[in-house]
């Protein structure tokens, strides 16, 4: 069943609760917010407008009550339909003052002199206001203390509640659809940019609010990264080709991809991909409350490498309001693992010297074990022979 769209405004105020307790116990007296899923996750404020640089944002989470927004006048008609009823405005852009002396005025009024204001500092966050502005408002509240938020906003955001999931469960299910209409898409002689255009409008038609995230590449024996532009080369026969989408909607975000051979596959890759196979199972089989993102990647590096290590830094992450979340399974992450957390398990093997396969599903923790999210594929490489 399709989800609702949003949450009622008793989730943000929980949210909100249980961020202010883990203040309580860290002596901070403030949250400074500042970017798009922070945000998000405490007020439902979602909008594209993030995109433009220009304007500045602010939420401050007091230590009791509401929080408050410090945002451009541009974005009070939208914020006003949150459950956020303290908004303070200013006019934006404004090239003297943008915005930090009203800012500035919302911590003074909730943290004492001496008190410490939380901003999230740690690995994958982020600082989204100008840097003179930082330095303007820590001079303006040199009587206040600025540390890191203790990874509160970490620990929240990285379990999800039912709801949260039910929403990553349907954008992952929107790509379904284009990944088996494939054969529609992608032909040797079709340019890859082609292919990635394509794949993105069926994601849209299907129901995707937006594909902000579409990766992948292609060629013989696989392909040489998947972080590249796609360019106007032509597929070819005997070519692994490989997408993966990060389709987003009502804010959350799937990561997953698929791979297919335009033809026979080759020996070489069809084994290949039984062995990434096999790794995500066995990714999937480690994966359980109490255990580690650590486990994980062991479990899946010793199919891929016999645990000698694969060199791809991790084999995947957590996924929600951001396309890549904490925590990272990587050998040095020892997270306890708890149901609700969202994985994607990605696995990365080298086909030949320069050419890599990678593969990638979605899991749940569950009070169990795990659970997939997306539907995992077998043994077989996907065949486009068209």
């Amino acid at each position: 069943m399709k989800p609702a769209r949003g949450f009622p405004d008793s989730t943000f105020a929980t949210r909100v609760a249980l961020a202010q307790e883990r203040m309580e116990t860290a002596g901070i007296e403030a949250l400074l917010l500042t970017t798009p899923a922070d945000v998000a996750y405490v007020t439902g404020f979602l909008t594209r407008f993030w995109e433009s640089p220009t304007r500045p944002w602010y939420v401050v989470v007091p230590a009791t009550g509401a929080p408050i927004a410090v945002i451009p006048e541009i974005g009070v008609p939208l914020m006003a339909r949150t459950w956020i009823e303290d908004i303070r405005s200013w006019p934006s852009p404004d090239y003297t003052d943008d915005g930090v002396t009203r800012l500035a005025g919302t911590l003074a009024e909730v943290v004492r002199a001496g008190g410490t204001i939380g901003v999230p500092s740690g690995h994958e966050t982020h600082l989204r206001m100008p840097l003179a502005d930082w330095r303007m408002l820590r001079d303006r509240l040199s009587d206040r203390v600025f540390s890191d938020d203790a990874g509160i906003l970490r620990a929240l955001r990285m379990v999800k509640s039912d709801a949260e999931i039910d929403k990553i469960r349907w954008a992952a299910g929107l790509p379904a659809g284009t990944f088996d209409r494939m054969d529609e898409i992608a032909a040797p002689g079709v340019a890859l940019s082609e292919v990635f255009r394509s794949f993105e409008i069926a994601c849209l038609r299907d129901g995707a609010d937006r594909v902000p995230y579409l990766a992948g590449g292609a060629g013989p024996d696989g392909y040489e990264d998947v972080i590249s532009p796609a360019t106007d080369a032509a597929l070819a026969a005997g070519d692994v080709l490989m997408l993966d989408t990060g389709a987003v909607w009502d804010g959350y975000f799937c990561d997953y991809d698929r791979n297919y051979v335009l033809g026979t596959p080759s020996r070489r890759v069809a084994d290949a991909h039984r062995r990434l196979i096999d790794a995500t199972q066995a990714g999937f089989d480690a994966a359980r409350p109490g255990a580690t993102p650590a486990e994980l990647f062991a479990a899946m590096d010793f199919v891929l490498t016999g645990g000698h290590g694969t060199g791809a830094g991790r084999l995947g992450h957590g996924v929600g309001l951001s396309l890549t979340e904490p925590p990272s399974i990587l050998p040095a992450d020892h997270t306890p693992l708890v149901p609700g957390m969202v994985l994607s398990l990605e696995p990365v093997i080298e086909t030949v010297p320069g050419r890599i396969m990678v593969h990638e599903e979605m899991i749940v923790i569950t009070p169990d074990g795990a659970d997939w999210i997306t539907a995992p594929i077998g043994h077989d490489l996907l065949r486009l022979d068209g």
